[in-house]
């Protein structure tokens, strides 16, 4: 079983990655895409995007980190790709799944889901422009509107080259409506030869339980769910190996809040957003952070919610 850690804009950055990460149970994580439409982008980019390029692609735990790219010109994406490695990434993932409709309207995303043939064009060039050692990987939705391309769509990444292929189980139009349709995942997991990763809606152990009963897959991509049970990743590994851990509870979690923004540099802009929205999502499952929720929600500034968090 392989449990990675999703890519989310502007949430599961690398201070959340290290956060995360640090607690256990990941074999890897993705980074948020690097959009590449008008260019080459400059080292630094690549750097601030993913600064754990600094330190072997790993988190400061050890978890590898896979690099993860956006964009339709499949030559950009390979000379890209090639120069995020000699940077130091040690894995590509190509994103054909967000629903933005600004990243579509750019011809990105899951947009490229109604065009199987570039996306296995893009695929292809990816993989030949990189060693073989260097695992290249693609995220897909069902489809752009409707589940009933889903297989041939994940067959052509599979024969393009992909190492391994993530696929949310929800269309573009569906947004991330609930619920995922795991049902689906079924059958692209039984025609692919490559290992197909689960993701959408997987919560909790019981909703990894069930998702593997329905769609066959053997391994999972959480998102919300880890912003949700900060230990999610650990309580699944303990459940596939038979044992059982503690669920961490809403003492232990609320000191991960403020230990989180110790990660950022001094400066950083949106940190209260940031943290604000992780409380959100929180709350979906412990009652006290609705508390919290709404002990900081009209407040401005840092350290006044860091002070009323502590209350």
């Amino acid at each position: 079983m392989r449990i990675l850690l999703a890519p989310m804009e502007g949430v599961i950055d690398a201070p959340m990655r290290r956060l995360l990460t640090g607690i256990g149970g990941y074999d890897a994580c993705v980074t948020e895409f690097l959009r590449l439409s008008d260019g080459e982008l400059p080292a630094r980019s690549y750097h601030k995007h993913c600064p754990e390029l600094a330190q072997g692609s790993r988190t400061a735990s050890g978890t590898p980190v896979i690099l993860q790219l956006l964009g339709s010109d499949p030559e950009l994406l390979a000379v890209s790709a090639q120069r995020a490695v000699k940077l130091g990434a040690t894995a590509i993932d190509l994103n054909f799944g967000c629903p933005s409709r600004f990243v579509n309207r750019k011809a990105g995303g899951a947009a490229l889901l109604r065009e199987p043939p570039l996306m296995a064009q893009i695929v292809s060039s990816v993989r030949r422009a990189l060693p073989g050692e260097i695992p290249v990987s693609a995220k897909m939705r069902l489809g752009y509107d409707t589940p009933d391309k889903a297989i041939d769509i994940a067959l052509a990444v599979q024969e393009a080259g992909a190492d391994f292929l993530t696929v949310h189980a929800r269309t573009r139009a569906d947004g991330y409506r609930a619920p995922a349709r795991w049902e689906w995942l079924r059958p692209i997991n039984e025609a692919l030869k490559i290992p197909v990763i689960a993701n959408g809606d997987i919560n909790s152990v019981d909703d990894w339980r069930r998702c593997h009963e329905t769609s066959g897959c053997r391994h999972v991509m959480l998102g919300r769910g880890a912003l949700m049970q900060p230990d999610l990743a650990r309580q699944l590994r303990a459940w596939h190996s038979g044992t059982e851990v503690k669920a961490m509870q809403w003492p232990d979690i609320r000191t991960l809040l403020p230990h989180l923004m110790t990660h950022y540099a001094p400066g950083t802009r949106g940190l209260c957003a940031r943290l604000k929205q992780w409380l959100g999502l929180l709350r979906q499952r412990h009652g006290e952070a609705e508390v919290a929720f709404a002990r900081i929600r009209s407040l401005r500034d840092m350290d006044s919610i860091l002070t009323a968090l502590a209350g």
